[in-house]
């Protein structure tokens, strides 16, 4: 039974009201870049393609080879199922720092690995760790920022982290420039986002607030109301305004049990993102895992499939970009049914290409889509359909069937790319065609609603 009888503190209409300001920069940026180097997945692709084409740690059509993918994902699964209920209990700030702290520990460990086996175990926890990050990372900020424009803001926050994929591969292409053997070459690529998260880390210990909106829904009304009084205060000392009044009536502070995800309009909440998110993986994970071995498989050597990768990765900041221009102005089901018929379309014409100048400029434009459609997912439209006190756990439960196909989808991708690269790009387009259509069956409508206009569900 849910918790109604809450006294709060007004927390939701007093950040609504807030003027954009240097103090939403400064969460933007800090949350930014901890979602810019925490990239243990953008470097899967560069990684894999040396272990299997250079070291020989994986072979060509192998078991180990398809669990490459697998092992993450499970790993990411299980830290988006635990992670998010577990940042609903203990907040948002201490919630980013224990998944910090543990995928640090794993990416270094992955570094040091003196085999396969030791660097699988990693892996998995390096999956576990982030799975849980990009949780409380992507949905916690959704928070923190005013509903009118929440869909540029948490936009924003996905265009700054997904240059990570062009980033890391655009550093694997350095690396190799300078000579550095293969067996030290993906060793580093762990090592900096180590450095870099740890930089993040302290950045998040020092700046980042506990959430007002969940300290409310806890029940915690006094802290609530000292971390906002502090916010307020410090928009006017930048502003040198005076902030505009409240003028809503508080609205009823609900506190949901996580069997609520699974009854009446939470239901169908939770059908959706998953489908949304199911999506998102499994089209993601092709063109960032696969690519490079993919390209090599057509006929280009290691170092021209990670220079055509790196250029088509760059459609993922472009697209994400384009995604902030509109992200506010279109409704979120029309936005997603267009993106996956546009990634359904460029998938079958880039299966057609075999020239390299072709290949780049058709991934690009792919990949563009792709983060299009990745930002309205991951840091859009799933982070923002939940209650304040299920936020991490709704959240949480999409991203892990989100992650579950891709337990299986590696597989698949594995048997395809054997018989023939172009039948990757058509799985693309399948895939973006069945997920369009649960959307325009179950999709729900967020935008512009403030979080406790959404949290009014039962």
């Amino acid at each position: 039974m849910a918790n109604t009888n809450i006294k709060g503190a007004n927390i939701g209409a007093r950040l609504d009201r807030l003027p954009n300001s240097s103090w939403h920069i400064k969460m933007w940026l800090v949350s930014a870049f901890a979602l810019l180097v925490c990239w243990s997945n953008g470097i899967g692709g560069a990684v894999q393609n040396i272990l299997l084409n250079e070291l020989h740690w994986l072979e060509e059509g192998s078991t180990l080879l398809a669990m490459w993918g697998t092992t993450y994902t499970a790993g990411q699964l299980f830290g988006a199922l635990v992670g998010g209920p577990i940042g609903d209990k203990i907040g948002r700030k201490k919630s980013i720092l224990l998944y910090e702290i543990i995928h640090i520990i794993a990416m270094i460990g992955g570094a040091i690995s003196p085999n396969a086996t030791v660097l699988y175990v990693f892996r998995l926890i390096q999956g576990f760790g982030l799975g849980a990050l990009l949780v409380v990372l992507f949905a916690g900020f959704t928070e923190y920022v005013p509903g009118r424009n929440r869909g540029v803001w948490s936009s924003r926050n996905s265009f700054i982290g997904n240059w990570a994929h062009p980033v890391c591969n655009g550093i694997a292409f350095v690396i190799a420039l300078t000579g550095v053997s293969f067996n030290m070459n993906w060793r580093i690529q762990y090592m900096i986002p180590s450095i870099l998260s740890i930089i993040a880390s302290l950045l998040i210990a020092k700046k980042f607030p506990e959430s007002p909106r969940w300290l409310e829904a806890q029940g915690r009304v006094e802290e609530a109301d000292a971390i906002m009084t502090r916010i307020e205060k410090e928009i006017e000392a930048s502003t040198g305004k005076p902030l505009p009044e409240v003028t809503e009536a508080p609205k009823q502070v609900k506190q949901l049990p996580y069997s609520a995800l699974f009854k009446g309009k939470l239901l169908q909440r939770t059908i959706v993102g998953s489908f949304v998110l199911i999506g998102m993986n499994t089209i993601q994970y092709t063109l960032m895992t696969w690519m490079p071995s993919l390209l090599r498989s057509m006929g280009f050597d290691t170092s021209q499939s990670q220079f055509m990768t790196m250029f088509g990765l760059f459609g993922a900041p472009f697209g994400i970009f384009l995604a902030s221009l509109y992200m506010d102005k279109i409704s979120r089901k029309v936005t997603g049914v267009a993106l996956l018929a546009a990634m359904a379309i460029m998938g079958i014409i880039t299966s057609q290409q075999t020239s390299m100048t072709a290949l780049i400029v058709t991934t690009f434009l792919l990949n563009t889509f792709i983060y299009m459609y990745v930002c309205y997912a991951s840091a859009v439209y799933v982070p923002e359909m939940w209650p304040t006190s299920a936020k991490l756990s709704g959240s949480g439960f999409c991203n892990a069937m989100g992650r579950v196909s891709n337990i299986f989808f590696p597989f698949l991708v594995t048997s395809v790319a054997a018989k023939s690269s172009a039948g990757v790009f058509v799985l693309i387009t399948v895939v973006a065609a069945i997920i369009a259509v649960a959307i325009l069956i179950f999709g729900v409508e967020t935008r512009g609603e403030s979080v406790e206009d959404i949290g009014n569900v039962e």
